[in-house]
């Protein structure tokens, strides 16, 4: 049974059963506290915990789902794969127990021919919680038998978020695979034989304060009893496909295939090959989902888990022999094996390939450069009679340059070395707890949820600012510092809740509205507006005058010029877009923005450098629509029908059934956006772009300037180039070329003063050569030449009396640049020869200087904080000589 038909009969099922099909969400949560859907759940929380009412008593979906906390063991067990879709039915206050079990028996045992899944009863075993009587009545009610039934504890069998809120009972359903997976006993013994396929949660109890996974504190029962229940459909499916792990589904497996005849080894034969097949297999799916749903590689937060998996790949791939591109097919494997479930990957096929293919370029050439550095430590590790690579140098290999431990490890046993990987893994250790540390701390930060339940459950924040700057409204709710209040005096900064307003929240890359809320007998300064929980406006404010409380009658009032300001630069964002599109064709494509008034920017993807005729061709495809005075119009329209008008969407957005489109110019330039906008494009003013540059190897940035701070800013330019034209006495059009001869003279002035300063140190090379004393078998010269322009002045000196010296000798030579000490040290082959080495002489020197240095033995350079410290570092040198 292809992995396409489980999913479609689980949706029928539910939906056969009075469920509300949701479809899947994207990979990016909208949790602020994670980064990714992490299980079928997460997009149903605000109603499982009661902060959102739910808009349907019962649902079901399919959910896509990225987990890395174990992406290590990814390859090695059935068990683990970071992408992977959650099938879950869910019950809000409608059925509980008896519902959700008998629902999931009748499904799994169910004929494939009566549209079931067809599993065998007798090879299905379920657990319950070891306290949860009446669910063990149940599947017994059922016909399970009670050798098939297993107590278990809270370990297993009780589900919670890790922090208080909701949380009950579960009870697990297990598959059987057979006497040559494991051993007899039921999932107690053996859960690599006994195979979870699902999951089904009570949610009944509230928890008040939760102290580890089984150490928790039962509050009492929730308003309302919930069930959330998951099956793996990638486990199933490999079960039902009669394969040994999720690697070799229909969906997974043509990847590996791939993988297998790039690399030249056959899948099956060798276990420690098999496990990088795997890898690739899942994490090229992975990445091409992720990058699916709008994220692009990156060096933090879903950015860095993206690139992990993309550069896992090329490793797993290079330790199976494979130095050459492979992306190109491996990707196009998976968009041909992903494309029935998710026809978006096909769809979106040219921009997701530009992204993988210049993200594996870019890491090939990390590699190397890598390899570079690598050999320069396998290079001192070996000259200094170490048979160990330090596990400093391979953490910064691995941290820094990206360079991973595996190819750190396979390339020093290549040079006859080890690597302390005791030192690698605790600072490794160390990086980790520093993350889950800062990772804790923001979801400390992140206030409790359910405190706006209260006011969420009286209905939506009704917002007025699409046609009115001012609206009367009333006062729901006081928050401070996370607690509901009655009432807030002057001088406190306070969260307030109203029944309508015409503050427009942050989103959308827009910047909340500026403005106040006046009261009889108070006055308040927003300082923000947010949307904590869906449908719910929050306004951050401070309290000018007067008190507040709940029930009062208040009115909001929008800053009329920030709100033109930000109208402008919103619309502005729009016209770069469609103007960028339309000199870099739709693969262009928006990948984020934020807009303010009077400032707009545009991440898109691409990597490449906008050359300045693109740029300039860009600018003025906006601001000639500005000039054609486009009306702009907003409708509220199905999803669907503003799809098929062409309206853009954004990667990664989340979108309800019915949308609000902007036009500008009819289909010039047509959005789904929630923003505000100006009512013609002539209102936009001007557009002046200001800047474009790289946020990462596939996507880039445009800046601009909007309206009147684009006008002041051509002003600025404008007086600036008046004054050029004054001081330089040449009109206008011939001035660069002015500045040009100007900047080639000066170049060659500093060149002839720097062959004169040269010549100038040269002429000192005689008096330090009657400078130099014999110490042990060595001549030295060890001396300070005063203020020097640059270290490379010093190092060319230094070589000159090496030369000059011959034999066995010690050149160091140290001088003031620009305040900083610098020393030089060079030294013969002789000395070389007689155990002399230039790295640990430098190392001595900018020790006393302050600083750090090191180098080559023949020559080596250290540096520091104090110049007057350079006597004392020269006379260093020469202890350290005699010894």
């Amino acid at each position: 049974m292809q992995t396409a038909e489980i999913r479609r009969r689980w949706l029928d099922f539910f939906q056969e059963r009075g469920h509300t099909v949701v479809p899947s969400a994207s990979l990016v949560s909208e949790d602020p506290s994670l980064l990714f859907t992490v299980a079928g759940m997460v997009p149903f929380i605000p109603y499982l915990t009661g902060v959102v009412p739910a808009p349907y008593p019962r649902a079901t979906s399919v959910q896509k789902c990225i987990r890395t906390l174990d992406i290590d063991e990814v390859g090695k067990t059935t068990r683990h794969g970071t992408f992977f879709q959650m099938n879950g039915n869910f019950s809000f206050g409608d059925y509980f127990k008896e519902g959700a079990i008998g629902y999931a028996w009748e499904l799994l045992t169910t004929s494939e021919a009566d549209g079931g899944l067809g599993f065998d009863e007798d090879r299905l075993w379920v657990t319950v919680y070891q306290d949860d009587q009446e669910a063990y009545d149940l599947w017994r009610k059922l016909g399970v038998s009670a050798s098939r039934i297993q107590h278990r504890g809270k370990a297993d069998n009780y589900w919670h978020t890790g922090q208080p809120g909701p949380g009950g009972p579960c009870s697990e359903i297990y598959f059987d695979r057979g006497p040559s997976y494991g051993v007899e006993g039921g999932p107690e013994a053996d859960e690599d034989r006994y195979i979870e396929i699902w999951n089904l949660v009570f949610m009944q109890y509230l928890l008040t304060e939760v102290r580890g996974k089984t150490d928790f504190t039962i509050g009492g029962e929730l308003p309302r009893r919930n069930i959330d229940t998951g099956m793996g459909l990638e486990r199933v499916a490999f079960l039902k496909q009669g394969v040994d792990n999720l690697y070799e589904i229909d969906q997974v497996r043509p990847v590996l295939d791939r993988a297998a005849e790039i690399s030249g080894r056959a899948y099956g034969a060798d276990h420690e090959q098999d496990v990088r097949m795997r890898v690739v297999a899942d994490h090229v799916r992975s990445a091409l989902m992720l990058m699916s749903d709008g994220v692009v590689p990156g060096n933090e937060g879903r950015g860095y888990i993206l690139r992990r998996l993309m550069r896992r790949t090329v490793r797993a791939m290079r330790l199976m022999g494979v130095d050459a591109p492979t992306f190109p097919e491996l990707f196009a494997a998976s968009r041909d094996a992903m494309k029935s479930a998710y026809p978006e990957v096909d769809t979106n096929w040219e921009r997701l390939s530009r992204i993988a293919v210049g993200e594996e370029e870019t890491f090939l050439r990390t590699l190397s450069g890598g390899t570079t550095i690598l050999d320069v430590a396998v290079g001192k590790t070996k000259e200094s009679g170490a048979s160990q690579l330090p596990g400093d140098t391979a953490f910064l290999l691995h941290d820094t340059y990206g360079f991973p431990i595996d190819l750190t490890l396979e390339m020093a046993e290549e040079n006859g070395l080890t690597v302390d990987r005791g030192a690698f893994d605790r600072l490794m250790a160390e990086q980790r707890g520093r993350a889950k540390a800062d990772s804790k701390a923001k979801k400390k930060a992140i206030a409790d949820l359910t405190v706006y339940s209260a006011f969420r459950a009286q209905g939506e924040t009704a917002f007025t600012g699409y046609e009115y700057l001012q609206t009367e409204t009333t006062v729901l709710g006081i928050l401070r510092d996370g607690a509901s209040v009655t009432s807030a005096k002057a001088g406190e900064t306070v969260e307030i809740i109203l029944a309508e307003t015409s503050l427009y929240p942050e989103s959308g890359g827009q910047e909340a509205d500026a403005g106040s809320i006046l009261g009889t007998g108070f006055e308040l300064e927003v300082h923000d507006v947010q949307r904590p929980v869906k449908g719910l406006i929050s306004h951050r404010v401070l309290v000018r005058s007067g008190e507040v409380g709940v029930g009062d009658a208040a009115t909001t009032v929008v800053d009329p010029v920030w709100r033109k300001g930000a109208t402008q630069a919103h619309s502005a964002t729009h016209l770069i877009h469609a103007a960028l599109r339309q000199v870099l064709g739709p693969d262009a494509h928006q990948a984020g923005s934020y807009n303010k008034a009077g400032y707009m920017r545009l991440d898109f993807n691409w990597n490449k450098a906008l050359s300045p005729e693109t740029r300039s061709e860009i600018e003025n495809i906006a601001n000639d629509a500005i000039q054609q005075d486009f009306q702009v119009v907003t409708r509220v329209v199905p999803l669907d029908e503003a799809k098929a008008m062409g309206a853009m969407a954004l990667f990664g957005e989340k979108y309800g059934e019915t949308v609000r489109m902007v036009d500008i110019g009819g289909p010039w330039s047509r959005e789904l956006c929630a923003g505000t906008h100006v009512g013609s494009s002539a209102e936009v003013g001007l557009i002046n772009l200001v800047g474009e540059s790289s946020i990462g190897s596939t996507n880039r940035r445009i800046e601009s300037l909007v309206g009147p701070d684009a006008f002041r800013d051509f002003a600025t330019e404008r007086a600036i180039v008046a004054q050029l034209t004054s001081d330089l006495k040449a009109p206008r059009d011939q001035i660069t070329d002015r500045i040009a001869d100007l900047m080639a003279n000066l170049k060659a002035a500093e060149k002839r003063i720097a062959e004169f300063e040269m010549q100038a140190l040269s002429a000192r090379v005689p008096a330090l050569l009657e400078t130099a004393a014999t110490i042990g078998s060595h001549r030295v010269v060890a001396e300070s030449l005063g203020s020097v322009r640059s270290a490379d002045e010093l190092r060319s000196l230094a070589l000159s009396v090496r030369e000059r010296l011959g034999g066995d000798a010690v050149v160091a030579l140290a001088g003031d640049v620009d305040g900083k000490p610098a020393v030089i040290v060079t030294t013969t082959p002789a000395a070389r020869d007689a155990g002399v080495a230039a790295g640990p002489l430098a190392k001595t020197a900018a020790g006393v200087l302050g600083g750090g240095g090191g180098g080559k033995p023949d020559i080596a350079q250290g540096g520091g904080s104090n110049p007057a410290a350079i006597p004392a570092a020269l006379d260093a040198i020469v202890a350290a000589l005699r010894g």
